[in-house]
């Protein structure tokens, strides 16, 4: 590789962990938002019937969302609207954006008319165990039906966003789910000013994740016209383009999703199991979706307009240091995040959740499906850079052929584990079918893009392990001295416990990195170090 070829890595490495700590930022006001709200839906609605419903209600356009809107056509799009970018000019590529817009605008309304109807129909394939009570289904299929809208909504937030990271725009895309969160809390309490039911609490949330979704794409307009695109411009709704987005569209809907679908799947079995169970492991979910949204998500969002541009111009070598500069970057943030989650798993929860309805025997046995979802926590986030390095090359078929496997291994982990561990066996069918995922799309990739530094990210990753050891340690000497055993629910003690055990965590693995010379540690500090100089 030349000095030429050299310094434009160097600079696609540095546009990555920039764009990725950009997102990362945005994401972590995000999820500390959206810890609030939780902690607000934990205290008004515990672990009950009501909680089990809305989850169950929600799952249905969330996973919508995720399959058609990030899922899929974001990710399907991003590569062909930097190709039409590159060869077709700049205003042939705000031509197809437009135009991108407005077909999906059509196809999530006829979807989202579809969901209204057919909503006691989907449950009784995502919820079957709510059948035999009546109460409970009538209410899930009733907030099913008042959410199934938010599908337009947020599909079209994802478009958006794919557009907009593409035109080298991160933050308003990546702050976008604050309004949400913000609108789900404002309507909880507005609902509990009328009402002391929960049944009329629950249609007040409701009605506030349709509000979060006009404020999230409400918010992106703006900057899309910043950057260029004219929706009033006469464009109509095909354009040459969208052939390929569509060819690439359809496989990957399986393929990007799969941890969606695994989660879906948890869900299904859930609803088999006592109650509570669906709500479990929903609360658990959410404390994985913190690193996993903040850093792998942020780092996949990142790299995927980088290495669709090494490929459209055919550059192999660049797209080997990229997607290994991602994976490294990915595994030493997520591994010690996984570490320290388990490590504090009980205390992180019983801090963020434990009051009202939610109570001491609700956190065991979250903290309990906490564990296992943890311990997949770096499949998770590798399995997001590794699809993403192939829909930048545009082959869509092998991410489907390895999640359809994933998602078989899935179920039959679930049926087998959920009877001896409970909702706990579904929590870790799910991480087990995610390193299955992994593992099968590494050994394809290993073939088509040969020039990967593999001894590098494995090196950066035992040193990663090493120091997240460490940290271990002293995390759980931490917890010993300072967390009591029987903490009261939101004291202060508890509190400074939690908080020290996590800031000490951090300090010993820092020192940890820095005395192993691990290079993510030293690429971030120089990302810190020009930041600061910039201020």
């Amino acid at each position: 590789m030349n000095s030429a070829a050299r310094y434009q890595v160097k600079s696609e490495n540095r546009n990555v962990t920039h764009a990725a700590g950009v997102v990362g930022v945005a994401t972590l006001l995000s999820r500390i938002f959206g810890y609030v709200r939780d902690m607000v839906l934990a205290s008004f609605f515990g672990a009950g019937m009501t909680m089990d419903a809305f989850i169950a209600a929600f799952r249905i356009p969330n996973l919508l969302r995720r399959l058609f809107g990030e899922g899929s056509l974001s990710i399907a799009f991003v590569p062909v609207f930097t190709e039409t970018l590159l060869k077709g000019g700049r205003e042939d590529g705000l031509r197809l954006a437009v135009s991108a817009l407005k077909l999906l605008l059509v196809c999530l309304l006829v979807v989202s008319i579809i969901g209204v109807v057919a909503a006691p129909s989907i449950l009784q394939v995502v919820a079957p165990g709510f059948s035999d009570l009546p109460e409970k289904m009538g209410l899930t299929v009733t907030l099913t039906r008042v959410m199934f809208p938010y599908v337009a909504f947020i599909g079209l937030v994802a478009l958006c966003m794919g557009i907009l990271n593409v035109l080298g725009h991160f933050a308003a895309p990546a702050i976008a789910p604050v309004l949400l969160n913000l609108a789900m809390i404002g309507a909880v309490f507005a609902a509990s000013r009328f009402s002391d039911s929960e049944t009329v609490q629950v249609m007040g949330l409701a009605g506030g994740v349709l509000l979060g979704g006009v404020l999230q794409l409400a918010l992106q307009l703006p900057y899309l016209v910043k950057h260029g695109v004219r929706f009033w411009v006469g464009s109509g709704l095909w354009h040459p383009a969208m052939k390929k987005v569509g060819i690439l569209m359809l496989p990957t809907i399986f393929g990007a999703a799969v941890y969606q679908i695994n989660i879906l799947v948890g869900t299904l079995l859930a609803s088999l199991l006592p109650e509570g169970s669906v709500s479990y492991l929903y609360y658990a979910d959410r404390l994985v979706q913190f690193p996993l949204g903040i850093f792998a998500q942020a780092a996949a969002t990142a790299v995927l307009p980088s290495l669709s541009r090494q490929a459209a111009n055919g550059d192999q070598a660049g797209m080997g240091d990229t997607f290994g500069h991602a994976m490294s970057l990915v595994l030493f943030i997520t591994i010690p995040a996984m570490v320290g989650l388990i490590a504090l798993r009980e205390p992180i929860v019983a801090l963020l959740f434990q009051r009202g309805a939610f109570d001491a025997q609700t956190t065991r046995l979250t903290s309990d499906a906490l564990l296992y979802y943890a311990l997949g926590l770096w499949a998770f986030a590798a399995v997001r850079i590794v699809v993403s390095t192939f829909y930048a090359m545009q082959d869509t078929r092998t991410p489907v052929k390895t999640a359809t496997i994933s998602i078989a291994v899935n179920i039959l982990f679930g049926m087998a584990l959920m009877g001896p561990m409970k909702h706990c066996g579904l929590a870790l069918a799910t991480s087990l079918a995610s390193v299955v995922n992994l593992v099968l799309l590494v050994v394809v990739l290993r073939t088509k893009l040969g020039v990967i530094r593999w001894r590098l990210i494995f090196s950066s990753c035992l040193k990663t392990l090493a120091a997240s050891g460490l940290m271990a340690l002293g995390v759980v000497v931490i917890c010993r001295l300072l967390i009591p055993l029987e903490a009261e629910t939101g004291s202060l003690r508890l509190l400074a416990g939690v908080s020290a055990g996590i800031i000490g965590g951090m300090v010993i693995f820092s020192a940890a990195a820095w005395t192993l010379k691990i290079p993510e540690w030293q690429n971030v500090m120089v990302l810190m170090r020009r930041s600061l100089n910039r201020s």
